[in-house]
């Protein structure tokens, strides 16, 4: 028997759901790329990506997904044999590095631990060590969605201060622009980027670079630099430039509404709306976890993302709960990945996302618990429905 006929909830950590509004956004004629409605466009989302990374910086667009971002970042700030250090909190970052490497970047790994952030008085120490400065930029992510580890970015820019290192600090938001509070300019974050598909409510194939100052001037040094990706030449008087070549029209106007959606709920509502909705997720799993069959991954409660949440099983196969969300409840969560490869699921609570949605994301994976035969307990719903009720009430 099925319960799945109805609207389907897709509850991964990427990429998420797209609002109605931004996909009526994109319903429309292509446009003159080279004056009219499309050049307001890009300003209008130029200007919200400033907003959105909390900068004075110089923001760029890329027609990539993440993976692209993280070459921008790269190959216009540093030069061939430039030694990348590394912040290990799960998969993406590591990621990041591999990418470097075949740029012709040499990457050293800061060790971590997936069921922890990165650490950040050691690396403190690690960066005092470097005595020469041989490092030249430091790649981190605020949230990795494998792991599911919120990394403490203004800590760590703190650390490279207290031991007097000059590398670049480039974070990676792409699970948490939108999610969670991210402030460039007043952390000391060099470069930040992030991509379309999350919590900035937008298909697939965009992706963003923020340059603060200490970039823009490496930028003037770099021997990586590509046509594509090139800030020079996207900063040329032509439109087209921004683009280095035709504009992704529809994307932009998909994300310029979407832009359009944050502002009218107010970031600071939209990142206490992912606070209370992965709360209660936290909650419904703290009841299931009871008898020790499942957990979740990160284990200091301050360091999980408030964008996904990474449940690891310790007794039982999360396969079943997981296929029978889909196929009988019509509710799509996110398998775990890397290390943690079948050995859990993954909420993705980020962007386009309700109460209605997570809670019943939530009753229907406490009833495949139920239906699989994992030794959980009752009552992680009703843990999730009593801390809104709570959180929601007036003192």
């Amino acid at each position: 028997m099925t319960l799945r006929n109805g609207k389907e909830f897709l509850m991964i950590p990427g990429p998420t759901n797209v609002p109605d509004e931004v996909l009526r956004a994109m319903h429309r004629p292509a446009v003159d790329i080279y004056e009219g409605p499309l050049v307001e466009t890009t300003e209008v989302c130029l200007q919200g990506l400033k907003t959105l990374f909390r900068t004075s910086g110089t923001p760029y667009i890329y027609a990539a997904n993440g993976h692209g971002a993280w070459d921008a970042a790269l190959t216009n700030t540093l030069s061939r044999g430039d030694k990348v250090l590394v912040l290990e909190s799960g998969r993406f970052a590591l990621g990041w590095g591999e990418a470097a490497c075949i740029s012709g970047l040499e990457m050293e790994v800061f060790p971590g631990d997936w069921r922890k952030p990165v650490d950040v008085a050691a690396l403190e120490e690690h960066l005092r060590a470097d005595k020469g400065h041989s490092i030249k930029a430091i790649l981190v992510v605020q949230v990795d969605t494998a792991s599911g580890a919120l990394n403490d970015i203004s800590g760590i820019r703190r650390a490279m201060d207290a031991a007097w290192h000059p590398a670049l600090l480039m974070v990676d938001t792409i699970a948490s622009l939108g999610c969670v509070p991210f402030e460039m300019d007043a952390w000391g974050v060099d470069i930040a980027l992030t991509g379309s598909q999350k919590g900035l409510m937008t298909p697939p194939g965009l992706s963003f670079v923020a340059a603060g100052p200490r970039a823009i001037e490496a930028h003037k040094t770099a021997d990586m630099r590509v046509n594509y990706f090139d800030w020079t030449f996207r900063n040329g008087p032509e439109h087209y430039q921004k683009y280095c070549g035709t504009p992704p029209e529809h994307l932009l106007f998909g994300f310029r509404e979407a832009l359009r959606m944050i502002e009218a709920e107010g970031l600071d509502a939209v990142w206490q709306r992912h606070r209370l909705l992965a709360e209660a997720t936290r909650r419904a799993v703290a009841v299931w976890g009871g008898k020790g069959a499942l957990e979740m991954n990160i284990l200091d409660p301050a360091s999980r993302s408030d964008s996904v949440s990474v449940i690891r099983f310790n007794d039982a196969d999360p396969a079943p709960v997981r296929a029978f969300a889909r196929e009988t409840c019509g509710v799509t969560v996110g398998g775990t990945i890397g290390e943690l490869a079948g050995k859990g699921l993954r909420i993705g609570h980020m962007g386009h996302v309700n109460a209605v949605m997570l809670l019943g994301t939530l009753s229907s994976l406490e009833l495949g618990l139920l239906q699989s035969g994992v030794a959980c307990d009752r009552g992680g719903v009703q843990a999730a429905i009593d801390y809104l009720n709570d959180a929601l009430t007036p003192v």
